[in-house]
């Protein structure tokens, strides 16, 4: 197949995670940018990147580039497409537009211009338009402006990755499913050991902990991609890209989640079931200033309040507990913690190995490693400790190119930090699993994991399923459902 250039998007601070990923993945030409990192690839890289990446928002493919310093030169440059290849009779589209530029100060104008240029082009040509659709378009298009250079590419995500589909409920403020991703790979844990959350809220880190601890695509829970509705759609290239399992792995160890919020606690159970991770993740009622020493080598990451809902004394002594509860019940392991504010890190206590500026939502805040050791440091590194891997010498060397990008803050355009920072709840219908057919003859995909069965787990896509009945996965019109039996619920699964 024949290679184009692609662009992965993500949030700031993830971006050399991102790369990493794509590297692996055998992407070509990878060069990270400022919340993108751009690649070049084939069809099948374009699939694989939307169904496997962990860390990326969105997968846009440009297909054109040009200068425009008004509203109508971008008129004019859109016309010039031929949109017959990309938009079929009786399809809808959606634009998006981002917009830095001085010249362009309300991106919504863009996106009307846009608009405009392919509607006028299929009336002029055909006779006809095509409907425009915010909410369900089948063409999804981004236009990206940066002072006069512009950009306008395909979405081939459609709703944004982040959005997995497995969150059924959610607690105020969920730490978004991309950034925890992030978060879990930045700490350079696979599953080598035991994964403790002691304030796991919603459930969100220890879901995705599980999913990179089986090598497991965190698209395997996703109804639909973009892609699916191109005039140019493989679906034959796709089931066999869903289908492959071959690069999941067995997880040995297992995954902790506490919260003293009983809700909280009910709403991560409820997440973990829908993801079919029962087996590998224990939610409990607990407080973490009750928090007992593992009996197994641990990694903990937590992401604790960080004031907007507590008062800040409350909040001081919150994260004082966590220092002491550390230094006291987490002795020879390591423990990594997400917030924003200052204060906070030094009521913890502890000097941290590692500091790694990341952004949840518009909160500019640090991913801190604590290497837990007993003695001096000096000590600990004669003893053959390691504070610092090379990767995080390498994260740290990150944060000063970060740091002077600050700016970018002052210029994001309010749609697509709605569609790409959302760290607010977002609720998915109540789902059954069903299994699958080891055979994969077919099928659409669904979400689901392992069956009771210890003995006989495999293929999370093999043996799972989503949905009462389950639903329909990318069927196109007239064509039937492929079957699915071992009908199951999760009423015993605790």
């Amino acid at each position: 197949m024949n290679e184009f250039e692609l662009i992965a998007k993500t949030f700031m601070g993830l971006e050399p995670v991102l790369a990493r990923e794509l590297t692996q993945m055998g992407a070509n030409n990878v060069q990270i940018g400022r919340r993108m990192v751009s690649f070049t690839g084939d069809k099948e890289m374009m699939y694989r990147a939307n169904f496997q990446l962990h860390t990326a928002i969105r997968i846009l493919k440009p297909i054109a580039r040009f200068k425009a310093r008004s509203a109508d030169e971008v008129y004019e440059e859109i016309k010039k497409i031929d949109w017959g290849q990309y938009i079929e009779k009786g399809k809808t589209f959606s634009v998006d537009s981002v917009v830095y530029s001085e010249e362009f100060r309300n991106s919504r104008f863009v996106t009307y211009k846009v608009k405009d240029a392919i509607v006028d082009q299929f009336r002029e040509k055909t006779g006809t338009r095509p409907n425009i659709s915010v909410s369900n378009p089948d063409i999804r298009l981004n236009i990206h402006i940066a002072e006069a250079d512009a950009t306008l590419s395909l979405d081939s995500s459609g709703e944004s990755l982040h959005r997995r589909g497995y969150r059924q409920e959610s607690v105020e403020a969920p730490l978004n499913e991309v950034l925890a991703a992030g978060m879990i790979m930045m700490t350079g844990w696979n599953g080598d050991c035991d994964f403790i959350d002691p304030m796991c809220g919603s459930g969100t880190l220890l879901v995705e902990a599980a999913l990179i601890a089986h090598n497991m695509s965190p698209g395997i829970f996703r109804k639909s991609f973009a892609f699916e509705k191109w005039p140019d759609f493989d679906e034959e290239l796709f089931d066999k890209i869903y289908n492959d399992d071959s690069q999941e792995r067995e997880f040995t160890h297992h995954i902790y989640g506490y919260d003293v919020d009983m809700k909280a606690v009910n709403t991560a159970r409820l997440n973990v079931r829908a993801a079919g991770l029962t087996k590998d993740i224990t939610v409990e009622h607990a407080d973490f200033k009750d928090f007992k020493k593992p009996a197994d080598k641990s990694i903990m990451v937590t992401n604790p309040p960080y004031g907007e809902r507590i008062s800040t004394p409350n909040l001081l002594n919150t994260y004082k507990m966590i220092g002491e509860r550390l230094k006291h019940a987490f002795m020879g392991n390591e423990a990594w913690v997400l917030s924003y504010r200052e204060e906070c890190f030094e009521a913890i206590g502890l000097k941290p190995s590692i500091k790694i500026p990341v952004y949840n939502g518009s909160l500019e805040c640090e991913f801190r490693k604590y290497a837990i050791f007993d003695g001096t440091m000096k000590d600990f590194r004669q003893d053959g400790g390691v504070v610092k891997t090379e990767d995080e010498k390498r994260q740290m060397a990150e944060k000063h190119r970060f740091k002077k990008n600050r700016e970018f803050k002052k210029r994001l355009d309010e749609d697509e930090e709605n569609a790409e920072a959302d760290i607010r709840s977002f609720k998915f219908r109540s789902m059954e699993r069903q299994g699958r057919d080891s055979d994969r003859r077919g099928g659409d995909r669904r979400g689901g994991k392992f069956q009771d069965n210890d003995d006989e787990r495999g293929s999370y896509k093999r043996q799972g399923g989503f949905a009462k009945g389950g639903f329909s996965k990318g069927g196109k019109p007239g064509k039937s459902n492929r079957k699915f039996s071992n009908k199951r619920n999760f009423d015993d699964e605790d």
